[in-house]
């Protein structure tokens, strides 16, 4: 199911496919029909608490255990979820009126819906190193994965999976949780001056698989896409994970910032300033001549370097590298966010060629001074085979990331945007096809 790797690419036999089955309870909110009904100009919500409040006891009862039991088996933490639900959307609305636990449980159930993450997708991962490599096998690493999953309406979410990483090039990647986890959300100042940021807050946890972040705000309706992680060290050496990834509204899209340090609490910010409404913006995972600096593609055809001098704010940028080979004629574009080695910055590429194909490539730029580029494929890395290019969107293999364990790099990527797979390439050999 892998696409054509060539030359020294190991293609490995690992997929990762769509679990429709895993579902998560997320916020649900009626649409207004923008029509007085009976004459009242009460809400939807407060007349659906009306319609529960009159319900007979007996009635009620008899709803709350059906809907409660429909759910304990597929979810954690039911009731605190439902309770969280009223007191979010609901208590607003109450007034004076009398509303005990039970009325507010089964009012808070009629504002959540299960939602299928992964129902038609998996694909476009990134990969770090996990945050804890406790009881690792000497020359392993314990891995990180974000994918972008796709479910009902196209709407895209990012959701976690663990693995292992051997120093002889073997790929374990851990089953996921059966449960899936809706976080708590605040909103913070910070991101654009339009708009805040938001805090999600997942809890206790047994696996980072349960944790999925979807769409919260307004201007992500439409989508979180295509994370871009990293482990960020500062000059100080704190380390932060962060990751660009965009948001879309629908009309319009934007990059935003995740930021966390354990993988349970999130915060969500816009990026600012006239380079940062695009796709695709990959963060180096350290300063470069005492500034942040970023790879994008702002002009949908060439691959960009971009200077920040506060993490937020991204008005510089120049091109520093060009279509030149007919697979990349369209576009070319930074898949991974660059990977520090000893002959400088390695970034994984993607290029456009004809009939819309998407094909997987690297280049290599100065560790001083990323804006000279070293060297570049002249070939693709892996790109679409006659067995795998058909899918959610044909003729695409498509990666967010990727990440070296010694000499050997180990690249996912999505195929098709369908699904997910993996390759592994030596550092030397991979230099030795580039010019």
């Amino acid at each position: 199911m892998s696409a054509v790797a060539s030359g020294p690419v190991r293609a490995l036999s690992t997929v990762l496919q769509p679990e429709p089955a895993r579902v998560v309870l997320r916020p649900f909110v009626p649409a207004e029909n923008g029509f007085v009904t009976a004459g009242s100009p009460r809400s939807r919500v407060e007349r659906i608490l009306e319609r529960v409040l009159a319900l007979a006891e007996p009635d009620l009862q008899v709803e709350l255990d059906r809907v409660v039991g429909s759910l304990t088996d597929r979810h954690h933490d039911v009731e605190r979820v439902l309770e969280r639900r009223f007191s979010d959307l609901v208590e607003p609305f109450v007034g004076g009126r009398e509303v005990n636990s039970r009325q507010a449980l089964l009012v808070g159930a009629y504002f959540v819906e299960e939602y299928s993450f992964e129902a038609a997708a998996l694909f476009n991962p990134s990969i770090v190193a996990h945050p804890d490599q406790r009881g690792v096998p000497d020359g392993a690493l314990r891995l990180l994965l974000s994918l972008r999953g796709v479910g009902e309406g196209h709407i895209s979410s990012i959701v976690l999976r663990t693995g292992m990483f051997t120093a002889a090039g073997e790929l374990t990647i851990d089953p996921p949780s059966r449960w899936a986890v809706s976080p708590q959300i605040e909103n913070i100042p910070g991101g654009a001056a339009d708009d805040p940021g938001v805090r999600l807050f997942y809890g206790a946890l047994a696996d980072l698989s349960e944790i999925v972040i979807f769409p919260v705000s307004y201007r992500q309706r439409h989508g979180i896409e295509d994370l871009r992680l990293v482990r960020f060290t500062d000059d100080d050496g704190h380390s932060t994970y962060l990751g660009t990834y965009t948001a879309f509204s629908g009309e319009a899209i934007r990059q935003e910032l995740l930021r966390t340090t354990d993988f349970v609490t999130y915060e969500l910010n816009a990026l600012r300033g006239r380079l940062s409404g695009t796709k695709g913006m990959a963060l180096f995972p350290r300063r470069v001549g005492g500034h942040y600096a970023m790879l994008g593609r702002q002009d949908h055809e060439n691959i960009w370097l971009l200077r920040s001098n506060d993490l937020y704010t991204w008005d510089r940028g120049d091109v520093i590298v060009a279509p030149r080979w007919p697979w990349e004629f369209v576009q070319i574009g930074n898949s991974s966010p660059p990977i520090e080695i000893d002959e400088g910055w390695l970034c994984i590429l993607h290029g456009v060629g004809p009939v819309r194909n998407y094909c997987l490539g690297a280049c290599l730029f100065d560790k001083q001074d990323p804006a000279k580029l070293i060297a570049r494929s002249t070939e693709p890395l892996i790109r679409p085979s006659a067995g795998s290019r058909d899918g959610y969107v044909p003729n695409v293999v498509y990666s967010c990331g990727a990440l070296v364990l010694g000499r050997t790099l180990l690249l996912p990527y999505g195929v098709a945007d369908s699904f997910t797979t993996f390759a592994t390439i030596g550092i030397d050999e991979l230099l030795r096809t580039m010019a």
